[in-house]
């Protein structure tokens, strides 16, 4: 490693401690709550509804791999990726931060609209940063990951524990991997931000919750999805990424 890969690797550390670190009380009383909430939903409704978060999780990333450009940073140091990353992040937080203030400003039926498209500007983020970091997401495992980055980013305690652990491990967890639990996977990303997006509904103030909840929500999916590419960038052979 050169000095700047030391650097990263000890601010991967500082980040994992952060991560894992135990909710505070409020958090912890919440995801009670919800648990309970939860518990009570007929699991009828339970399928319908991680039905229909898969599939449209699935259409968003088809698009994204349409759109995005494959291998945007070729060639780069990982100094130079890091820089490339942080101006990506920049820029789709200010398109999400634009996003929340339009939905939350129209009322409930834009507040709702607000789930797929954040979803969509969160997966099209996901898809550039692993271009930027030399992953090819034409590949299934890579689409499998972004995913379990997304889940890492917007999920309690005990879950986040479980997904570092796996993208710690990727290039032997993969292959054991046929698909996401997605039924874990929407109520992990619901009871993550719901608070937030009910605040967002109400008349007067949907508008700045909205953009603050958005802007905040991308800035940490960007932490989060930056620091699980350095660390594979870190562990993957440079003759692999320039495939």
């Amino acid at each position: 490693m050169n000095d700047y890969e030391l650097k990263v690797y000890e601010e991967i550390l500082l980040w994992k401690h952060k991560l894992v670190k135990r909710s505070g009380i409020m958090a912890r009383m919440s995801k009670k709550a919800q648990g309970k909430i939860t518990d009570l939903i007929p699991d009828k409704v339970h399928q319908a509804v991680t039905e229909s978060i898969k599939q449209m999780v699935k259409v968003t990333l088809a698009g994204s791999q349409i759109t995005t450009p494959r291998n945007q940073a070729q060639g780069l140091s990982l100094a130079e990726k890091d820089e490339f990353a942080r101006k990506k992040i920049a820029l789709y937080q200010k398109t999400a931060l634009v996003e929340g203030a339009g939905t939350g400003a129209g009322g409930i039926l834009l507040g709702l609209a607000d789930f797929p498209l954040l979803l969509t500007i969160k997966m099209k983020f996901l898809y550039e940063l692993a271009s930027i970091y030399g992953f090819d997401t034409k590949e299934y495992t890579e689409r499998l990951f972004i995913l379990h980055v997304f889940q890492l980013a917007f999920s309690s305690n005990l879950t986040r524990k479980e997904t570092l652990s796996i993208i710690e491990d990727w290039e032997n967890q993969k292959s054991l991997l046929a698909d996401m639990d997605w039924r874990k996977f929407q109520q992990e990303y619901r009871d993550y931000i719901d608070f937030a997006k009910l605040l967002q509904l109400v008349p007067g103030i949907g508008a700045f919750v909205g953009a603050y909840a958005n802007h905040n929500l991308l800035n940490q999916l960007g932490e989060t999805a930056m620091n699980a590419y350095r660390l594979r960038f870190l562990k993957t052979p440079p003759s692999i990424l320039e495939q």
